[in-house]
């Protein structure tokens, strides 16, 4: 265990614990072993006690797609989860703080190593549920124009740097299926990272690479392999699992503390509401905050806000204006005061202030409505369903204690509210009233991050 000081908080993370071992099975024991209930427990801890025997016809469905695909062989169980961001609204792109957290949403991919013989030890194989199959020579390493923005140059890309940092990779063959629903900011593309990296550290590498390191893996491949430039949050928060805080300051080592705090305890429900509006057409809206959060540091020679003296920013106000704009120093506003919340919200938890958690939560929301201006795009005003979700919580929870704040990147997508559990069915009938039957998701968090179920 290591201890870091960063931020004014006592960061601790440990690097390079290794996880059990292979336990491979053979398909029809684990098919019996799950249905004669040996894993109840696990299921429930991992998705609850409402999902537990739903999440069980989920694995035996999954086994015999494996099993339609590959054949009856010796398998696991890998899940990933997916993540929800609770603090640090567009703060990572600067060097800044984040609090996230491992949602019960994940993606699960029945695995077995490569046949041999069979000439296939130098092919990843990977079916997603709903998806065109990947079938990845791992031989060849360099990015391929033909796969970017696809699942394959995932594959490829993690390949790579597990082979420039000194590690063992090989075949294997994988059926996957998710519920981290796509576009809803949930980070089911970081899922897929976080798997692909944890299967090949548990086959090949004796688990011992860390779990920030598979999360700098996976964004090393999205960046280079897939084609998108990425932060680190959503893979970080995938891969620790629990509450998680990150400090940015350094990208190529970020600070990580898991903290102890148990949601369910609380008496709350973590919320998602998704309004249905388009994400399509947004990239220049998503670009701006980044650019003009970097134009204001630009002002004092440093490249991101990070590196900026608060005190001299606020003594260069007039002037940053009058060269960027008033958008660019309510944004650089948001981002610092933002950070300050990342850190208290962490120290809430571990103190379990959870009113004071949900203070904070309600004050970054008004921050990213008010300063940083990504609830909704500019150029299509009369499209604001994140706005009338917002509204329309905040009304339902006037008089409970509550929070709610836009959730991820913005301007289309979803809000995040952290209600009383009893207020949930109340509130989620006011909501699927206006935006459909489809729009509400209730989740807890779950401590586990990657792991092997079975």
């Amino acid at each position: 265990m290591k201890n870091f000081f960063v931020c004014g908080i006592i960061y601790n993370v440990r690097l390079n614990e290794k996880k059990e071992g292979n336990k491979f099975m053979e398909l029809t024991t684990l098919v019996k072993k799950i249905k004669d209930g040996e894993y109840t427990e696990k299921l429930k801890k991992l998705y609850g006690e409402a999902k537990s025997e739903i999440s069980k016809e989920r694995y035996l469905k999954a086994i015999a797609a494996f099993e339609n695909l590959y054949g009856n062989r010796d398998i696991e169980i890998i899940s990933v989860p997916g993540r929800s961001e609770i603090l640090g609204n567009h703060t990572d792109h600067n060097h800044g703080c984040v609090l996230a957290a491992a949602i019960n949403l994940d993606v699960i991919a029945v695995v077995s190593k490569s046949l041999v013989p069979g000439g296939r030890k130098s092919h990843i194989r990977i079916q997603s549920e709903g998806f065109t199959p990947d079938d990845v020579d791992i031989e060849n390493l360099e990015p391929q124009d033909n796969e970017k923005y696809t699942s394959s140059a995932i594959i490829r890309g993690t390949c790579a740097r597990f082979v420039e940092r000194g590690y063992e990779i090989g075949g294997f063959d994988a059926y996957t299926t998710s519920d981290v629903l796509k576009g809803s900011g949930l980070s089911s593309s970081a899922a897929f990272e976080i798997l692909v990296g944890f299967i090949l550290n548990h086959l090949y590498c004796e688990n011992k690479i860390s779990p920030l390191e598979i999360a700098q893996i996976g964004q090393y491949a999205e960046n280079n392999f897939f084609g998108k430039p990425c932060g680190l949050m959503d893979q970080t928060a995938c891969s620790v699992g629990g509450f998680v805080a990150i400090d940015f300051k350094n990208p190529a080592e970020p600070v990580v503390e898991k903290l102890d705090f148990d949601l369910t305890k609380s008496g709350y429900s973590l919320c998602i509401v998704a309004p249905g509006d388009s994400h399509d057409n947004l990239n220049e809206e998503y670009a701006s905050i980044t650019r003009e959060m970097k134009n204001a540091a630009l002002y004092f020679g440093k490249e991101v806000l990070r590196d900026v003296d608060r005190a001299e920013f606020n003594a260069n106000i007039d002037k940053i204006r009058e060269r960027y704009g008033d958008r660019a120093v309510l944004r650089a506003m948001h981002y610092f005061a933002e950070n300050i919340k990342v850190r208290a919200g962490a120290e809430s938890l571990k103190d379990g202030n959870f009113e004071g958690f949900l203070q904070l939560i309600t004050a970054s929301g008004n921050s990213s409505f008010k300063y940083l201006q990504n609830i909704y795009a500019a150029k299509e005003p009369d499209s604001q369903g994140i706005s009338l979700a917002l509204a329309l919580s905040e009304e339902f929870l006037a008089n409970k204690q509550a929070a709610v704040r836009v959730h991820g990147g913005g301007f289309a997508g979803t809000i995040q509210a952290f209600i009383p559990k009893k207020s949930v069915n109340e509130y989620f009938e006011k909501i699927k009233s206006v935006f459909g039957e489809n729009s509400c998701l209730e989740l807890f968090v779950r401590k586990d991050g990657a792991v092997v179920v079975m």
